[in-house]
């Protein structure tokens, strides 16, 4: 089969969206010049879209033009390396997912054990977010929770009352097992992120023993948030002011 019919075979197979290189098309070395011309070639045609250096996908169009790809699949490389989970959307990629703004940011934020500085990939700024605990598949959304409340002050389109309704909505989801998980992780965030899911939790989740997360806290340290004592009953508890 010659190149050209491998990439159309190959365009065929995957989805609108999917971002892939030349070497997921075939990984003899012999082809690879003629890969890149070809997806080079399609690219400049419009059969193709090209993300950035080596990276094409498939796009999809809808009745307002061209979608680009999913943000996962932009960065996915820098989320996972043979099965290994090393990364997760954080910060203003995943902020519309859980209801906290509706603004859909260029910049994609990753959290990482080790990060490095940010780069542009298209039209994507990549930023990385310092993450201390281990992430896995199953601490993720509770990073990405925490991450959010960390970052409380940052949230686009929005406010620090309205923020903390949208956590304790989306803490009270959690089972009990995932919020005493919440709090385990919390240890390692600054301590207002601490002394704020607190709040949260001591509200929503009562029955909740939160004593070693308000032992980690500075008793005489009080936080600044304004609105959040608008939207917590027991903020001032916490020390939130």
């Amino acid at each position: 089969m010659n190149v050209s019919k491998k990439i159309a075979s190959y365009l065929a197979r995957i989805p609108c969206g999917y971002v892939f290189s030349y070497t997921e098309v075939s990984t003899e070395a012999v082809e690879k010049e003629a890969l890149i011309k070809g997806l080079n070639r399609m690219a400049a045609a419009g059969k193709i879209a090209k993300l950035s250096q080596g990276k094409f996908y498939k796009p999809e169009q809808s009745p307002f033009g061209e979608l680009p790809p999913p943000q996962d699949q932009v960065v996915k490389d820098l989320l996972e390396r043979r099965g290994t989970v090393e990364g997760y959307l954080s910060g203003l990629s995943i902020y519309p997912e859980l209801g906290l703004c509706t603004q859909v940011s260029n910049t994609i934020q990753i959290g990482k054990n080790e990060t490095r500085p940010a780069f542009q990939r298209g039209r994507y700024k990549i930023s990385f977010i310092k993450q201390k605990n281990t992430i896995t598949k199953e601490t993720i959304p509770l990073l990405q929770i925490l991450d959010a409340i960390r970052c409380i002050k940052k949230i686009p389109d929005t406010d620090i009352g309205s923020a903390c309704e949208r956590f304790k909505h989306l803490i009270q989801q959690l089972s009990s097992k995932e919020q005493q998980s919440l709090m385990k992780l919390a240890i390692k965030y600054p301590p207002a992120t601490r002394a704020l899911l607190g709040a949260v939790l001591s509200e929503v989740a009562p029955p909740l023993d939160t004593d070693k997360l308000k032992q980690s806290l500075n008793p005489i340290t009080r936080y600044k948030l304004t609105g959040a004592t608008d939207a917590l009953a027991n903020a001032e508890a916490w020390n939130i002011e």
